[in-house]
């Protein structure tokens, strides 16, 4: 087996209240984001806060990065642009262009096509922009997708409660629904504070950052049930606990180091339309492999001394 480091003798749980108080800021600061962003005041995506998507397609080959540059200098900087994929090889590129509705403007989804049209023929004189189709997206819509995307969260959450709950013990499953919880928050926190939008594609990477999260702590939850088999008539919670954590150490580092880095040629070399989602999801392979050493297992220490119970 490949092992990152060496054999490791660490106390991690000795140093648990540290990792409390940090754990604690990180998961008030994702409260307090997801507050700011339930009563509207965050940066939101068009999906969440409502705008306008047009379709059309040029005469001539334009590249979305191009389009993106127009837009930008022509004042729609916020624009997200997608290419629309046909099976001619000879059909006009075509593309779906999303804007978000200012506050207080009264533009309506005319308007603000007429605008992006002319903005597009302003800066592409000779790659005339056809106007196939304009959709509103009201800010109705979009609260329904805020609410959508909360319970989605939730229902993973869930789902992981009764999941560990089977597989191990109650108290494995709230301490692995705790730290889970605790990934979720730190990463929308960070999220807001480093001014990322809030898209469908950041709810999808929290998402997917709650299944690794989890895997990462059944791991360690694994070996200390095994060791706690082997130790549970003489051996010592704590120590049981912290040797379980250096046994998987190695294992647990290289997993999460290659997907880290898998992440990282995503958000830097797959440009900007999925540089949110990489982006969270770089930040929650931190935040869920030191969640699984740092806030599940000592909340099953922390269980163990107010409440002594020795596994089966």
């Amino acid at each position: 087996m490949m092992h990152l480091i060496g054999k490791t003798n660490i106390d991690f749980i000795g140093i648990r209240m540290y990792a409390f108080i940090f754990s604690g800021i990180m998961t008030s600061l994702g409260l307090i984001s997801l507050a700011i962003i339930t009563f509207g005041q965050a940066n939101m995506s068009i999906e969440f806060s409502g705008g306008t998507l047009i379709q059309g397609s040029f005469t001539n080959a334009v590249s979305v990065s191009e389009i993106r540059d127009v837009l930008g200098r022509e004042g729609f900087s916020d624009a997200t642009i997608q290419q629309v994929i046909t099976r001619d090889p000879n059909a006009p590129s075509q593309f779906m262009i999303r804007v978000k509705t200012a506050s207080g403007g009264g533009q309506t989804e005319q308007t603000m096509a007429a605008q992006l049209t002319s903005a597009l023929d302003r800066a592409l004189p000779g790659n005339k922009f056809t106007l196939d189709s304009v959709k509103e997206i009201g800010p109705t819509v979009g609260k329904e997708l805020q609410a959508q995307a909360r319970w989605a969260v939730v229902i993973a959450l869930i789902g992981i409660l009764i999941y560990i709950w089977v597989r191990f013990d109650f108290r494995f499953s709230v301490a692995a629904t705790a730290a889970t919880f605790h990934d979720v928050f730190a990463v929308l926190g960070f999220m807001f504070i480093m001014q990322r939008e809030i898209s469908m594609l950041v709810v999808t990477a929290i998402l997917t950052l709650a299944g690794y999260s989890v895997t990462d702590t059944v791991v360690v939850f694994d070996r200390i049930r095994e060791n706690l088999r082997l130790f549970r008539k003489k051996g010592d919670f704590v120590a049981t606990v912290n040797s379980s954590i250096n046994e998987v150490l190695s294992r647990t580092l290289i997993t999460s180091l290659l997907t880290f880095l898998s992440v990282l040629v995503i958000l830097f070399l797959c440009g900007p339309v999925v540089r949110d989602f990489s982006m969270a999801l770089a930040f929650g392979i931190i935040i869920g492999t030191y969640s699984s050493i740092f806030v599940a297992s000592p909340i099953l220490v922390e269980w163990e001394a107010r409440s002594p119970k020795r596994f089966k």
